[in-house]
């Protein structure tokens, strides 16, 4: 398996006040292949949401370098990298961050807009991926008029509408309870599968990790198991 995803060196290093600091990452190395379906886990503290912002370029390391598919997204300027996290990247929050004033299918459709999709391309891919997800009845309805496993599947079906390279979710069952949250990891089990995108979770939820195929475990800023699984 090629490397897609090559995370080299990584440290960060946070800064309280003029003399304390915390250490999160210390010197993290990955290799990931295209296609992979991992979650990285350990307790609360142990850096799982910092490493997963770093390689999403939305926080930059103290020291090291993230490669993903050829580009070197650590040498980018703010500029360079919003716009290769759009074309290339998919988030999956566990706030959901969807736009409380615009409807379902508008808040599916909003990568796309912004990365020049006509309104046809726009109207056939955001049925496509509701209809896939189960909230194609719920298209016109606003966020707060949704549910939270609602909300999150609608999350979901924005980070795989422009069909991203890499979709990151961060604790993506935190806010469902059992039966939805298997449901969100069987739909996005399949995702992996049939859209062939690359997908990395960070959970503590035994329930996600038992479903990757990939288990990264880390403990105070540092890699303490890496497990692949068939």
């Amino acid at each position: 398996m090629s490397c897609f995803l090559n995370i080299s060196g990584i440290k960060k290093v946070f800064h309280e006040g003029s003399e304390s600091e915390s250490n999160a990452l210390r010197s993290i190395d990955l290799a990931i292949g295209k296609e992979e379906f991992i979650v990285i886990s350990g307790p609360s503290g142990s850096g799982k949401s910092t490493l997963l912002n770093i390689i999403g370029g939305l926080d930059t390391p103290s020291e090291g370098s993230v490669e993903l598919d050829g580009t070197l997204i650590t040498s980018l300027d703010e500029n360079e990298l919003a716009l290769f996290r759009r074309e290339n990247i998919g988030f999956v929050f566990q706030a959901y961050n969807l736009i409380p004033v615009l409807n379902v299918k508008e808040n599916i459709e909003y990568v796309m807009r912004l990365l020049g999709y006509s309104q046809n391309e726009c109207d056939a891919r955001a049925l496509e991926v509701a209809r896939e997800l189960d909230i194609d009845a719920y298209l016109n309805k606003l966020p707060d008029h949704l549910s939270g496993g609602q909300q999150q599947r609608v999350a979901v079906a924005r980070a795989v509408a422009s069909k991203p390279k890499l979709i990151l979710a961060d604790e993506p069952t935190a806010n469902l309870d059992t039966a939805n949250g298997e449901k969100l990891m069987e739909l996005m089990r399949r995702l992996n599968e049939e859209e062939k995108v690359t997908i990395i979770f960070s959970s503590h939820d035994p329930m996600v990790i038992q479903k990757a195929r990939r288990s990264i475990v880390l403990r105070d800023g540092k890699i303490l198991e890496d497990i692949k699984r068939q």
